[in-house]
């Protein structure tokens, strides 16, 4: 049995309670509607039958108040609070920082880093250059750091990539969707590149706003991406593939089998010794993300991505 510590909470963020009650099987709708999350209590509910994650239990938990914890292990009937992250350590096999506050990701999760505790860091990985290198270089040192969005694991996004065949070479792919760049804007990225087997980037271009980011991606092959991410519009994640041949649609509606393959990616990962998601792929996700935010910054101008 894999016992796993989780680790929350930033605002908004329903993982800690969501990904606890997928893994252990069992939730408590009230205290997670009491919570602010009565759409996932909905979906929890609605997907009974498949809750649990067979060889794995989240067992402690750690968020910013004693309170807040206690809250939490409600939720998904987690055993043990924890007063630090840190006491979490000699009690489980791997952690989850179910967090996508990405400027606090460095420093929540090195103690876990150093003491060498698999990690999974929910997305975006972080936001910046300095924080990237630092992940990357605790995973050339052979340390288990995996990040990513579960839209990666989508079904919506492996069917269209069943289909891609039928499409034709791939000349454009336009994505919608709500709320920031940073936060969300690495749903629509991840979901690309997982259609698109992770290719290369070359520049990025954001000719928004604050929030409403009109980000264009020119990839190695001639495949052109344009990404809108606008706060005040309805709630979707939506992308078109236009090929030679067809086009499709994809709408990704579907948050609870996203979520838990990639939870059952992380825990076969840790089951096998190493992230089953090579880190270059999270990389130029991350890197694109970071040029998207520069390029507003700097009036809309060309990022051109290095090595």
């Amino acid at each position: 049995m894999i016992k796993l510590g989780i680790i929350g909470m930033s605002t908004g963020n329903a993982h800690p309670s969501s990904w606890s009650a997928i893994i252990n099987g069992t939730f408590d709708a009230k205290a997670i509607t009491d919570l602010g999350f009565p759409a996932v209590a909905a979906y929890l509910e609605a997907n009974k039958p498949t809750l649990g994650i067979p060889g794995a239990r989240v067992t402690h938990v750690f968020a910013q108040d004693r309170k807040l914890s206690e809250d939490i292990a409600l939720t998904a009937n987690i055993e043990h609070i924890v007063d630090s992250a840190e006491a979490m350590i000699p009690f489980v096999d791997a952690v989850i920082l179910a967090r996508d506050d990405p400027e606090n990701h460095k420093a929540m999760s090195k103690p876990f880093i150093d003491a060498g505790i698999p990690l999974f860091i929910d997305k975006p990985l972080c936001s910046n250059y300095q924080d990237l290198t630092y992940f990357s270089d605790e995973i050339s040192k052979g340390k288990f750091i995996m990040s990513c969005s579960s839209m990666r694991y989508a079904s919506e996004c492996m069917t269209g990539k069943a289909e891609l065949p039928s499409l034709g070479k791939i000349e454009l792919i336009t994505a919608v969707g709500k709320k920031d760049w940073t936060k969300y804007g690495v749903h629509m990225l991840e979901a690309i590149f997982s259609i698109m087997d992770d290719p290369k980037p070359l520049d990025v271009t954001n000719t928004g706003k604050e929030n409403g980011a009109i980000v264009t991606i020119n990839f190695q092959g001639g495949l052109q991406v344009v990404i809108n991410l606008f706060m005040d519009i309805s709630g979707t994640f939506q992308l078109s593939l236009f090929g030679q041949q067809s086009w499709k649609l994809v709408e990704i509606k579907n948050s609870y089998a996203m979520f838990r393959d990639n939870i059952i990616e992380f825990i076969r990962s840790v089951n096998e010794g190493k992230p089953r998601l090579e880190f270059y792929k999270t990389e130029q996700i991350i890197k694109v993300l970071i040029a998207g935010e520069e390029s507003l910054q700097q009036g809309g101008k060309t990022i051109k991505l290095t090595k």
